[in-house]
């Protein structure tokens, strides 16, 4: 009996991870490229370029739209759950640009556009210390399982938000310094290709096992 009921869990396990790269979150990842495309495209028209905190605006919720598609891409929209959570990463994906509010120490969007460094969300280091330590207080704490999907939704929101800025400025790995810009084309492959990057990750992981196993949830992206 122990055979077949350990080859049905492995096979459980292979189905999940094909779905990681079915059709659907495919044509997904393909969209989120394209909008990338077009959203940067029309951020450089003239009407926008003239006019600051326009321009600060869309971009700022560029960010949170990329944010909350690759995290629809990673779990799927099959309750209301899940668009709670999809809200919260593009939430936090545009969030972000505050510390540079912060830094600056006014509400003033000059001040906040030409601080001397980066502020500090945005150190790329700072992404799996964030996310681990997450984790770690999600165990201290003992939430329930059905969170554990919260480091891995922070991951996406901070990742895809530095991935695009460095697009302009490189990334900020503290203490190394800055990388070169990341290419632009660089930037829409990473973008499309990192929902199935934090799957594949959340798989290895047994996020996803711990998910659909607990609470019957079956994560289909």
């Amino acid at each position: 009996m122990a055979m077949p009921l350990n080859l049905a869990v492995e096979t459980e396990k292979a189905q999940a991870l094909l779905q990681t790269f079915s059709t659907a979150s495919l044509l997904a990842s393909t969209g989120l490229g394209v909008f990338c495309l077009l959203a940067d495209h029309f951020l450089q028209l003239p009407f926008i370029q003239h006019h600051v905190w326009l321009r600060a605006v869309l971009d700022n919720n560029v960010h949170g739209i990329v944010g909350l598609w690759s995290w629809a891409i990673v779990i799927g929209l099959r309750k209301k759950s899940d668009f709670y959570e999809v809200v919260l990463a593009g939430i936090l994906a545009s969030i972000i640009d505050l510390d540079h509010f912060y830094l600056a120490g006014s509400l003033s969007l000059k001040a906040a556009l030409s601080l001397p460094h980066r502020p500090p969300l945005h150190c790329s280091t700072l992404i799996p210390a964030l996310c681990f330590s997450l984790r770690l207080l999600m165990w201290a704490f003992r939430l329930k399982d059905s969170w554990c999907s919260l480091p891995w939704l922070l991951f996406i929101a901070l990742t895809s938000h530095h991935v695009r800025d460095g697009v302009r400025h490189g990334l900020w790995v503290c203490p190394l310094g800055n990388t070169a810009p990341i290419s632009y084309w660089l930037y829409v492959t990473i973008t499309a290709t990192l929902p199935h990057l934090c799957s594949v990750l959340m798989y290895l992981t047994g996020t996803r096992d711990m998910i659909s196993t607990k609470h019957g949830v079956a994560i289909d992206v």
